[in-house]
């Protein structure tokens, strides 16, 4: 009997340790998924920025750039959580999935932050795109697998400048 209760203990301490490690891989496996997505969109979107000759703001979440006389087009859809790149009139291509919150940033050449609160008309959406010489972007994305807590990762990236764009104050 006194065998049988130290053996119930030791066994049970064997699978909780078993399952915490379980837990601890697919957790682990999450952030790295996570953080991959992020990294290699980040630096699509880099390389992109930095050769486009023009940006035009499509909605305060979706922006296009001209690389190479290509428009290159980033948008942020909120009913599927993902972050797509699409390059002319082609397929998108799913960069980051899972995200709940994200947005765009743009800045002046001055620094001085690109209003992006009501691009409801053409007029205003030009205006913005005219003055925007750096765009960063904010995006927060989470996981979550069986029996495991949701992974999450918050991602601010670098202002990007657009380089090749020709801005004067």
């Amino acid at each position: 009997m006194i065998g049988a209760s130290i053996g119930s203990f030791v066994l049970l301490g064997i699978l909780s340790t078993f399952l915490f490690l379980g837990r601890g891989g697919a957790n682990l496996a999450n952030y790295a998924d996570m953080e991959t997505e992020a990294r290699s969109a980040l630096e699509y979107f880099a390389q992109d920025t930095r050769q486009a000759s023009d940006m035009n703001w499509n909605s305060a979440t979706s922006v296009s750039l001209l690389v190479k006389g290509v428009a290159v087009t980033y948008a942020y859809d909120s009913s599927a959580e993902t972050l797509t790149r699409t390059i002319a009139a082609g397929a998108a291509d799913t960069l980051i999935k899972g995200i709940r919150n994200f947005s765009f940033s743009g800045y002046k050449i001055t620094g001085a932050a690109v209003d992006l609160s009501d691009l409801s008309t053409a007029a205003k959406r030009d205006t913005a795109s005219r003055a925007t010489k750096q765009v960063q972007i904010y995006l927060k994305s989470n996981r979550t697998a069986t029996t495991v807590v949701s992974a999450t990762n918050t991602v601010l990236s670098a202002r990007f400048i657009l380089r090749n764009k020709r801005v004067t104050t």
